[in-house]
C-alpha cells in the first residue's frame, strides 16, 4: 500500500535524519521534552525550515510541487499561530464564513467569539481558530503542533472528536503533544523525540 506521507533521510544541519511512513487515516503521535525537535520535524516536513532529503505525498515527490501547493496539501498548524488582521473573521474567505462558524462551534468556540477581535479571544480560542484554518483546506496531511495545549478537558474532547472524524475520512496526521494520554487516545503509533532523533515510544 502506498503511504499517504513518506519521509526518507529528511534532515537539517541540526536535526535528523528522519524516516517515517504514514498511511491514510493514520495518526502518528510524537512526544518528547521541550526543545527536542518535535516542532522542527513538522516544519521540515512542511518545508518551512531548511532541510534535505525526501518527502512524498501519495508517492509524489515534494520537489514536483510548488512550495505553496505543497503547504496546502501538507498543512502545518503551529502551537502559537500567526495572525495578520485584527478581527478573527479577517483570516477566512467570505465564502467560507458559514463553514468557519460551524467548525468553530464543533470545536467549542461560540459563533459570537469568532466574530470578535483577536485581542479579545483567549489563547485556547485562537488556537482552535487556527485549527479551523487548517481544516478548511481539507488537506490529505495535517501536521498539528500541540493542538490542545491551551485547552481544558471539555474543549480537548471536542477537538479530538473532530480529528478522529478526519482520520476516518483518510487524513494522515502527525500530532505533537506533551500528553501521553492524548498520544494513547489519538495515536495509532507513538514516537518519542529526544536530542532531535525520533524513535518508537
Amino acid at each position: 500500500m502506498t503511504a499517504r506521507l513518506r519521509i526518507a533521510n529528511l534532515r537539517s544541519r541540526i536535526a535528523g535524519p528522519f524516516e517515517l511512513a504514514v498511511e491514510a487515516g493514520e495518526c502518528i503521535a510524537i512526544t518528547g521534552p521541550s526543545g527536542s525537535g518535535k516542532s522542527l520535524l513538522l516544519r521540515m516536513i512542511a518545508d518551512l525550515d531548511p532541510n534535505e532529503g525526501e518527502a512524498l505525498l501519495d508517492d509524489r515527490d515534494r520537489r514536483r510541487f510548488h512550495a505553496p501547493e505543497w503547504r496546502r496539501h501538507v498543512v502545518y498548524s503551529a502551537a502559537e499561530p500567526g495572525w495578520w488582521g485584527e478581527q478573527a473573521m479577517d483570516h477566512f474567505p467570505a465564502s467560507e464564513h458559514a463553514r468557519v462558524l460551524g467548525l468553530a462551534e464543533r470545536l467549542g468556540v461560540e459563533p459570537e467569539r469568532v466574530r470578535d477581535s483577536l485581542a479579545r479571544l483567549s489563547t485556547g480560542e485562537r488556537q482552535r481558530l487556527a485549527l479551523v484554518r487548517a481544516l478548511l483546506l481539507d488537506p490529505p496531511v495535517l501536521l498539528l503542533d500541540e493542538p490542545t495545549g491551551a485547552l481544558d478537558v471539555e474543549a480537548t474532547a471536542c477537538v479530538e472528536t473532530v480529528l478522529r472524524e478526519r482520520l476516518a475520512g483518510g487524513t494522515a496526521m502527525l500530532v505533537v503533544t506533551h500528553s501521553a494520554e492524548q498520544a494513547d487516545r489519538l495515536g495509532h503509533r507513538h514516537f518519542r523525540m529526544a536530542q532531535r532523533r525520533l524513535s518508537p515510544a
